[in-house]
């Protein structure tokens, strides 16, 4: 019994240490309006010519 008690207590302890880490890092970073004003969002969003969808939506697979 004292076994899983401890196994308890430290799933208990580890789950909460995530959510306070987390948590943190939600409230250390700025929002997505800050990130997109800076230009971040628009830099890790942009994608190269190639790979940009076909005016029809429909993806073939690339041959050779």
């Amino acid at each position: 019994m004292k076994y899983e008690n401890l196994m308890l207590s430290g799933l208990f302890v580890a789950c909460l240490l995530v959510c306070i880490l987390v948590l943190g890092t939600m409230l250390k970073t700025p929002s997505s309006p800050q990130l997109a004003t800076a230009g971040i969002a628009s830099a890790l969003l942009a994608s190269p010519a190639q790979c940009a969808l076909p005016a029809d939506g429909v993806i073939c697979p690339r041959r050779g």
